[in-house]
């Protein structure tokens, strides 16, 4: 084939610049990375090169630009070929240590009208057993605590966690994945206009009120605090989270802030539902690790002093996790 290096030469000559420029902006940022569009222009532009690499590779007449295009090509080669893998566990810090507490923070009134709705729910479900004790049957979340709490005890520090021997694995997968479509549920009940979630966050409470009341009132404060608190002080904030998601979404459905359609409501609030249900699911992959392998074990094996304290302090640092982490402006990883 015959071709006219120097048109050939003069028309390709800005594919060659872009090219170069987008080498060097990966080059130059140990953190930069394209967005889909600009990967797909790179690897456009990274043909186009090889192609006319191609094309002169047999006219010694152009030695300088063939040795160019070759450099290009070696360059664009390792770039798309290189282990990224930092870049992207850099990325996932980055979202853990200041996306999800920050974006928990923005919508902070949402948040406030969950833990209202549940602590309603827990008064609502404690006061009710106190005032009527056969009214346990229609409040007790579960039905293994319909029995009495100072039996159940005097059974679980006799066993000293038998119970548990050879079920830990599958009995924590059972609890995450329980937990975390109920989460999902609450989330996406948000598109009834918020109803469901409202529903589902005060009946929650209204269980946890139960049986606090019951076992309280039974004289078993330090068994149900060290029983509950282990896992609880990561469990029972992830739900209200997820209450937290669903409310968020349900207002986006009512009025047109802003004259804002639908579409561009549910648009704006995309990014922040995902980023709201990932963080919940995190977090209660651990609370259901810590509930298999620490919460059912009881004093003698655990003494309760140990598993409040505990518990304390794991819910002191998941709140000073969501007040602080993220508030000053971070470097982004995707640029």
């Amino acid at each position: 084939m015959i071709i006219d290096l120097e048109k050939f030469i003069r028309n390709r000559r800005a594919d060659w610049d872009e090219y170069e420029q987008m080498l060097k902006f990966l080059e130059g940022r140990s953190k930069a990375t394209f967005s889909l569009e600009q990967a797909q222009r790179f690897h456009f532009l990274y043909e186009r090169v090889t192609a006319d690499l191609n094309k002169i590779s047999t006219y010694a007449a152009e030695p300088e630009t063939r040795h160019y295009l070759e450099t290009l090509v070696a360059r664009g080669y390792s770039e798309m070929h290189e282990n990224r893998g930092p870049v992207f566990f850099k990325a996932i810090l980055h979202w853990i240590v200041t996306v999800f507490p920050a974006t928990v923070r923005k919508h902070a009134k949402a948040l406030a009208v969950a833990n209202l709705l549940f602590f309603a729910g827990a008064g609502f479900g404690a006061l009710a057993l106190m005032l009527d004790p056969t009214s346990k049957a229609t409040l007790m979340p579960f039905e293994h605590l319909l029995g009495d709490p100072s039996e159940r005890v005097a059974e679980e520090e006799a066993t000293a966690g038998e119970h548990m021997d050879g079920v830990k694995g599958s009995f924590s997968a059972y609890l995450i994945q329980n937990n975390t479509r109920v989460a999902i549920f609450t989330l996406a009940l948000g598109t009834t206009f918020g109803v469901g979630t409202v529903v589902i966050l005060f009946y929650n409470g209204v269980g946890l009120g139960a049986v606090a009341a019951d076992y309280v009132m039974a004289g078993e404060t330090e068994f149900l605090f060290g029983w509950l608190l282990p896992h609880g002080s990561v469990e029972i904030p992830a739900i209200l989270l997820a209450g937290q998601a669903g409310l968020v979404l349900g207002y986006s459905l009512f009025a047109a802030q802003n004259r804002r359609t639908l579409r561009q409501r549910l648009a704006a609030i995309r990014n922040d539902l995902a980023t709201l249900i990932g963080g919940v699911a995190l977090l209660l992959v651990w609370a259901g690790i810590v509930e298999s392998f620490f919460s059912q074990y009881h004093a003698p094996v655990l003494p309760y002093a140990v598993k409040i304290t505990f518990g304390a302090l794991q819910l002191i640092s998941l709140f000073a996790y969501i007040i602080c982490c993220g508030r000053h402006p971070q470097p982004e990883i995707a640029q």
